[in-house]
């Protein structure tokens, strides 16, 4: 699923002006209902006659995937879509009208700019009046309100098709108001109070678990180059004092006081990736884990995408080159699109090239059993859509390049998926008029591109250039010459100590708000704000994004030889 069509609303743009909200923004709107809610919040437990009487399904479904649905995908039992309304007669419908456009997945709310929307889960709606947080028994999260008359379930269902809080005030006029029946809102209310999570699995009171997943086919030396930066970062956490760990309650003054060690398990994958998902599943059974951060892949990372997806955990910035970018779901977090962002980089370049005077003709090669396939794929049907003819010569195991490069001297341009053995093996070979390769599959800057092909050749570079970016990897750099760890993959270890530091700083900030939904959350409202990005000249992800970084450069090499490289025209966002 493409981030268009994952087009849920962000809750910090929502609320960077009423006027786009009214104007632009109308599944913004949806965000008000619960935020108001929670600015209220009561309690859920004196459930009125006729809610509590009421049928708790509809259409023949459970009460919790009604209102599962309700809250999520803007679903009324009956199947048809949630409808809403608010002030001036602007309505809402379906999706666009769903809770979790605002309150997250968690439904703990977010923090926008001076804005935050209130969590709304059952213990924050039900817990009764407080003076100060230190009098209440919940984890700190952004916007949690004390000072309130609880709601009950009565007042809920009032604010919610009304428009008025616990104590009978008019909510925000940005509030919608929902046509919802007794059944929805009796499966509604209930969903909120199953939000809360208590003890996630791969929490303790004193330990953090989290794994990291390597595929058999990954790259023995990128293995040991995460691992040693992996192993370190986690040393480098439990190294600092830890005291007993105190009763983690919740209020501004614990931020960043979570005192946990961290524990890094190593799942090791073997043998073919039917059977990955059944290994996965006993790896997960007997070490708990919160969380999987960074890992590392070969040809494919699918049956691992799809497991943290079924079983709910947050897998952050794994090393692959080919990430998954289809089907449902929200845990897998990658830096970028890998090489099928490297063709769609090389796609728009094909087609902007002489002001509309494209190729007619594209050939591809690549390697059978590789990750050029993918790319490949990904660049064909961008191509054909505009009626480019894209061919493709795959390489069986031992062939060589050069045949295929000689068979290929008619096309308009020439795509290279290779690794730098066949990269260098190009030396004897005369190159066509226009190349394209790929970076990441290529070695970046230290491809072994041979000098009478430098000229013509353009690289897919995903990333920052060089000289731009040092300031931010040098950082890391000197955190590794520290620790002597040896720079054998600079790319491969930069992301993973980045994907550490930004799990570190999440952590820092969800203090003991240990749910799985929220970390994901809260990495996707603090990325932007990250300075230090590594690779990256940004990250940003908004809801239902997975890619954090959106584009790259169109590279030549500067000289003959050396590690040079200088931009063909600006950063681009295919």
């Amino acid at each position: 699923m493409g981030d268009g069509e994952r087009a849920c609303v962000r809750i910090k743009k929502i609320f960077r002006g009423i006027v786009f909200a009214r104007v632009q923004r109308p599944a913004s709107l949806a965000l008000v209902l619960f935020f108001v809610l929670a600015l209220d919040a009561g309690t859920l437990s004196a459930a009125p006659a006729t809610l509590a009487s009421a049928s708790v399904s509809s259409g023949g479904n459970p009460a919790a995937d009604v209102g599962e649905a309700i809250f999520r995908r803007g679903i009324q039992g009956s199947g048809e879509p949630l409808e809403a309304t608010r002030e001036a007669g602007v309505r809402l419908q379906g999706a666009d009208a769903a809770c979790i456009n605002c309150h997250r997945s968690s439904g703990l709310g977010a923090k926008a700019g001076r804005n935050t929307i209130p969590p709304i889960t059952g213990r924050y709606l039900l817990h009764p009046r407080s003076k100060n947080m230190e009098d209440m028994d919940l984890p700190y999260v952004d916007g949690i309100r004390v000072d309130r008359d609880p709601y009950t379930d009565e007042t809920i269902a009032r604010a919610i098709r009304a428009g008025l809080n616990s104590e009978g005030q008019p909510l925000s006029y940005l509030m919608p108001q929902f046509a919802l029946n007794d059944t929805d809102m009796t499966a509604l209310i209930a969903y909120l109070k199953r939000l809360d999570k208590r003890r996630p699995p791969g929490v303790t009171d004193t330990v953090l678990h989290f794994a990291t997943i390597i595929t058999p086919d990954a790259d023995p030396v990128k293995r040991r180059g995460m691992l040693d930066v992996l192993e370190h970062y986690f040393a480098d956490k439990n190294a600092s004092p830890l005291g007993a760990t105190p009763r983690l309650r919740s209020s501004r003054k614990m931020m960043f006081m979570v005192n946990r060690r961290w524990q890094l398990h190593v799942w090791d994958l073997t043998g073919p990736a039917a059977g990955w998902e059944q290994q996965l599943k006993q790896h997960l059974e007997a070490e708990p884990v919160f969380a999987v951060v960074s890992g590392l892949g070969g040809k494919t990372w699918a049956p691992v995408h799809a497991f943290c997806e079924h079983e709910e955990i947050p897998c952050l910035f794994p090393n692959v080159e080919t990430p998954v970018d289809a089907g449902s779901g929200s845990y897998s977090l990658y830096f970028s699109k890998g090489v099928m962002l490297e063709a769609d980089l090389i796609a728009k370049k094909i087609l902007d090239a002489g002001n509309g005077a494209v190729a007619k003709s594209v050939r591809q090669i690549y390697r059978a059993d590789d990750n050029g396939e993918a790319g490949a794929r990904e660049l064909a049907a961008a191509l054909k859509l505009h009626g480019i003819a894209v061919s493709s010569r795959v390489l069986a195991p031992g062939e060589s390049v050069a045949k295929a490069v000689r068979g290929s001297a008619n096309v308009d341009a020439l795509v290279l998926w290779l690794r730098p053995a066949d990269i260098a093996a190009l030396a004897n070979t005369a190159a066509p008029a226009v190349v394209f390769m790929s970076g990441l599959m290529g070695g970046l800057e230290r491809s072994p591109l041979p000098p009478s092909w430098r000229g013509v050749t353009r690289l897919a570079y995903p990333f920052d250039l060089p000289d731009r970016r040092r300031v931010r990897v040098d950082y890391a750099l000197g955190w590794f010459s520290i620790r002597r760890i040896p720079v054998v993959s600079i790319q491969v270890q930069a992301d993973t100590y980045l994907a550490c530091g930004l799990l570190a700083e999440t952590l820092s900030h969800m203090v003991d708000t240990f749910v799985r939904d929220y970390l994901v959350e809260r990495i996707d409202d603090m990325l932007e704000r990250r300075i230090l990005t590594g690779y990256y000249p940004r990250l940003t992800l908004a809801s239902g994004q997975r890619f954090a970084s959106k584009g790259g450069f169109i590279v030549r090499f500067a000289e003959p030889d050396g590690v040079r490289l200088v931009a063909d025209g600006d950063w681009i966002v295919p």
